[in-house]
């Protein structure tokens, strides 16, 4: 049984009923596409299975290393780049304390940091500044290990940890997640006896949640991966089952967006209304940006924070032009109760909130915002969950990657590569002299 609900009815003044229900042999060609591994990028559909099929075995090794992490450090470096660290800080920040890392005394698991996602001196320097007064570990996520901002950052964090713990001592704080016979990373964790872990080949990064990518990281930080699993597996069973756009979430929500992008919106700004959600926004922008915008074609996604963004971005969602529309992600019950109190001399004038619950005023400027950016012009569909938890968490992430590849396939492009990532790629390799590319760095050097 899945918790997620799907509502589209506040698009309807911007689209017809008609014309969404008329998009269902589209949703049929493009589900059968998945279900049969049958279209574009089909040797990367791996996920489609995967919350069934996990191994025992392997999420017996992921929860017994987690627990080896959480004797011997404090911290947890997730060493990687895109789908190799979103998925997971996404699942971990949502679920986590909001302020974890200022109750250190109280946090029973390594607090989860991430490194190799940028290629900031400052960031990386200030993060050595924490690692030489902490004990840690670390896991470095790369299928090739070349990929140039992870294999830079686990060069340096590996000098560090190796001159911290010595080499010996090291090799058993380094998991090398990898490809289970290629590359160079595969040869180094061989070599050095570090604990690796498969990323599966007919997986990609922005997929990767549910394998040891996401999983491994989610379990240090103590959270119930088997619950995460379960509700994956639930929303899975609901997609294959049933591509009528009236039963299946992700089939009501890829058939909604389609239809507005068939209508000049372009733009899709996804809203939570909880803090804890901004990484879960980030993860959802990489999965369907990296996924549709492609060929000159692609719905561009955007994020915000309600209510802190109304009082900046609230402004030209309510009254800017008019290429946009917004998915809100809408939690019924928050984790914690607080309540405003009575203030006898009622200074500010909200003594008509007062003995009200915070979630309840939340809700309320949820609703007002939802009815206020409709009649300005910015269709509405909302996402329904109960409240934020491991199975929830897992419907949602299985939820999307349906959703995208679904809207992928009707968009009629590969949901699955990502061919115009590598140009910055090559010209950052050319300015930076890498052998092979001194006549393109000559190029660019003219043009700069």
């Amino acid at each position: 049984m899945i918790d997620l609900k799907v509502d589209f009815s506040k698009i309807l003044g911007f689209v017809d009923q008609k014309e969404i229900d008329a998009l269902q042999a589209e949703v049929t060609k493009s589900h059968q596409s998945i279900v049969q591994k049958t279209g574009a990028g089909n040797d990367f559909l791996g996920w489609v299975d995967l919350p069934s099929s996990i191994d025992e075995a392997l999420l017996k090794s992921i929860e017994e290393d987690a627990a080896r992490i959480s004797k011997m450090a404090d911290i947890f470096v997730v060493i990687g780049i895109g789908g190799s660290y979103l998925g997971a800080r996404a699942v971990i920040e949502a679920l986590n304390h909001n302020f974890s890392n200022l109750l250190p005394g109280e946090c029973k698991h390594p607090q989860v940091v991430f490194a190799g996602n940028n290629l900031s001196e400052d960031y990386l320097a200030d993060l050595i500044d924490v690692l030489d007064k902490r004990d840690y570990a670390m896991a470095v996520v790369s299928k090739s290990g070349t990929t140039t901002e992870p294999a830079i950052a686990f060069r340096i964090l590996r000098e560090h940890i190796e001159k911290k713990y010595g080499r010996e001592e090291a090799s058993k704080r380094i998991i090398a997640i990898t490809d289970k016979e290629r590359g160079v990373l595969k040869k180094l964790s061989l070599e050095e006896g570090y604990k690796s872990y498969v990323v599966p080949d007919d997986i990609g990064g922005r997929y990767s949640v549910l394998t040891p990518v996401g999983l491994l990281p989610i379990a240090v930080a103590g959270f119930d991966i088997r619950a995460m699993i379960e509700g994956a597996k639930a929303m899975r069973a609901n997609s294959l089952a049933s591509d009528v756009i009236a039963n299946s979430p992700a089939a009501a929500y890829a058939a909604a967006r389609t239809s507005l992008y068939r209508n000049q919106k372009t733009v899709e700004i996804m809203v939570g209304y909880q803090p804890s959600l901004v990484f879960f926004v980030e993860w959802w922008k990489q999965l369907y940006g990296e996924s549709e915008g492609k060929e000159n074609k692609g719905i561009f996604p955007a994020g915000v924070t309600f209510t802190a963004d109304l009082h900046s971005m609230g402004q030209y969602i309510q009254e800017g032009e008019r290429f946009i529309f917004e998915t809100v992600i809408s939690v019924e019950k928050p984790r914690r109760e607080l309540s405003v109190p009575v203030d006898p001399q009622d200074l500010d004038g909200l003594n008509f909130t007062a003995g009200k619950r915070l979630c309840e005023v939340n809700k309320q400027a949820e609703l007002g915002t939802l009815l206020a950016h409709v009649d300005g012009g910015v269709p509405n569909i909302k996402i329904s969950v109960p409240a934020i938890n491991e199975n929830v968490i897992g419907q949602l992430v299985y939820f999307w990657e349906f959703a995208c590849a679904l809207s992928g396939y009707m968009l009629k492009v590969n949901p699955f590569d990502q061919p115009g990532v590598e140009a910055y790629k090559k010209n950052m390799f050319a300015l930076l002299g890498k052998p092979g590319y001194e006549a393109q760095g000559a190029e660019l050097r003219k043009r700069l």
